[in-house]
């Protein structure tokens, strides 16, 4: 298994080593690991993974997930990926590209489509998941005309930047 089949699992099966929208925070723990930081609002959790980012409320009674955030953009820091993932999946590159992405997930029967293709981060939906999948489409977007088209240690056009599973859209 890959990095690659992870965010497709994700963009597919809508869960994160078959935990997902609905589990509790002790079940996410459970599957993901100790390792997270947690940032409490009232009534709400957000837990942060680094790489895999989970949204918590307690509005329909326990706390319970309602929102997972794959910030694959992190990755191109240095940013360490839970164990749990890299013992399923192996080392994780520092950057995704959409089009690889976009392949895999067809490979496992699902359609890519175009959501919202304005703006310097363009938004995809796989049609039989509802994830949203947000690509870069100007690394430069303000113009400044620092961006080193050629440097990958900095986001390209066509970088995944995150994955998006919520019930809410």
């Amino acid at each position: 298994m890959s990095d690659l089949d992870f965010y497709a699992h994700v963009a597919t099966r809508c869960d994160v080593l078959g935990t997902g929208i609905g589990a509790s925070s002790d079940a996410w723990e459970a599957a993901v690991g100790q390792d997270y930081i947690d940032d409490r609002g009232k009534g709400v959790l957000r837990r942060d993974y680094g790489l895999v980012e989970l949204s918590f409320s307690d509005v329909k009674g326990p706390m319970t997930c309602f929102g997972i955030s794959v910030q694959v953009h992190r990755l191109i820091h240095g940013l360490s990926v839970p164990t749990t993932l890299t013992a399923k999946y192996g080392e994780f590159a520092p950057r995704a590209r959409f089009a690889e992405l976009q392949a895999a997930i067809a490979s496992l029967d699902c359609t890519v489509e175009p959501d919202d293709l304005s703006g310097y981060v363009h938004r995809y939906r796989v049609a039989e998941s509802d994830v949203r999948i947000f690509v870069i489409n100007d690394p430069d977007p303000y113009g400044d005309g620092d961006h080193d088209v050629d440097d990958q240690k900095v986001h390209q056009a066509g970088d995944v930047w995150a994955m998006h599973v919520s019930p809410a859209w």
